[in-house]
């Protein structure tokens, strides 16, 4: 007789770290592999994509073959009881540029729901090795490492703020801080949460991409407003529509401040 999965935290959280693991290893077979004469190779990031979230569903399918994966069409959000109330967010490949032309800094995400409240979240970048993960409601850490960013930093020219891309079409600047862009949100958010930065600035995003990033953030003391400074909240978006306001990740002591220094563009 097969034995019932187990459900506790330890072993849910155990299942996350080696499944998001795994598939990083399936996503690296074709890193950096986009073909040299052509800016983005499309076939290969759309094959990598569904090998990677193949690995994924089959680690699910092998463990806790009752639990949901979430995917773009509403889900039923009737509270239950039994497995089906658990509901995994895998997005496998978060700076596809980056990927398909062999720059390091790219990532997949992993979020797991209970009932539609929010329990674990990783973020792997396995070109580099860096896993970044935290419980909802506990601590935050980089590997092993506690990460926690602090609510008191001064806005000043040592300040560091992460953009999307075509920022400068949206809004004018005075930040007086370095500004950069590397290609992926996922990481823009964890490098702010450990405190490599003060700020990001979002755009275009949607649950599954914010998903295991807003867990981290949060339970490093940050946590994701509107472009109007108002409190963001994710669960709005999980009928998996694209998120049309512009999101400010950041301490709660630093919003306005930063807010300050941007002005829309008409």
């Amino acid at each position: 007789m097969k034995q019932e999965p187990i459900h506790g935290i330890e072993a849910l959280t155990a299942f996350a770290i080696n499944a998001i693991r795994s598939a990083g290893q399936a996503a690296m077979e074709s890193f950096g592999k986009g073909r040299g004469l052509i800016k983005f190779d499309e076939k290969l990031v759309t094959r990598a994509e569904l090998q990677i979230g193949k690995r994924f569903q089959q680690a699910l399918s092998d463990q806790y073959p009752d639990h949901r994966m979430f995917t773009s069409k509403m889900p039923d959000t009737a509270y239950t009881h039994d497995s089906r109330r658990y509901l995994w967010i895998f997005d496998p490949i978060d700076g596809v540029d980056n990927y398909q032309a062999g720059i390091p800094i790219w990532g997949m995400s992993l979020a797991l729901l209970e009932n539609f409240w929010p329990v674990f979240g990783a973020f792997y970048m396995p070109a580099t090795g860096d896993l970044f993960h935290a419980r909802a409601g506990g601590k935050a850490f980089w590997g092993d490492k506690r990460i926690r960013m602090s609510d008191d930093r001064t806005i000043d020219d040592e300040s560091l703020m992460f953009t999307f891309s075509r920022f400068h079409r949206h809004y004018v600047s005075r930040f007086p801080g370095k500004i950069r862009n590397l290609g992926c949100t996922g990481a823009h958010l964890c490098y702010v949460a450990m405190g490599r930065a003060d700020v990001a600035v979002t755009a275009n995003e949607s649950f599954q991409d914010l998903a295991a990033a807003r867990m981290i953030v949060e339970a490093a003391g940050g946590r994701l407003f509107t472009a109007s400074g108002e409190k963001f909240y994710l669960n709005d978006y999980l009928n998996g529509e694209r998120i049309e306001e512009h999101l400010l990740v950041t301490a709660p002591g630093n919003c306005q401040a930063v807010l300050d220094c941007l002005e829309r563009r008409t």
